[in-house]
């Protein structure tokens, strides 16, 4: 039994398709990423709508109960958090793939 060693066409290809492995296996798409974008991007405007001047010690400003600080921005935030947990379980639409099963085996044994 002789021992070869790969070419680097079949190295090179293995590569790819380790690569092309662990992408299919990846939890999160590209998708799921964009949506996080987009819920980081709620949460800091909620963020900037809570932001504004504040009291001294000498002067009052009544624009802290604005409802803009206390209601508007707390609420955007939330929500914000609240879509950034939807952007992290969104189902990915890989098609070839078996979204039922865990393993590879299971899927090959059914």
């Amino acid at each position: 039994m002789a021992i070869t060693t790969p070419t680097t066409d079949s190295a090179s290809s293995g590569a790819q398709g380790a690569a092309k492995l662990i992408k299919e296996r990846l939890p999160l798409t590209r998708l799921n990423f964009i949506l996080m974008g987009a819920a980081i991007l709620v949460i800091v405007v909620g963020f900037l709508l809570m932001t504004g001047e504040p009291s001294g010690a000498d002067t009052f400003n009544p624009d802290i109960f604005s409802t803009r600080r206390i209601v508007v921005g707390p609420t955007v935030t939330f929500l914000g958090y609240i879509f950034m947990g939807a952007a992290i379980m969104w189902p990915s639409r890989r098609r070839g793939t078996n979204a039922g099963n865990d393993s590879p085996n299971e899927a090959s044994e059914a």
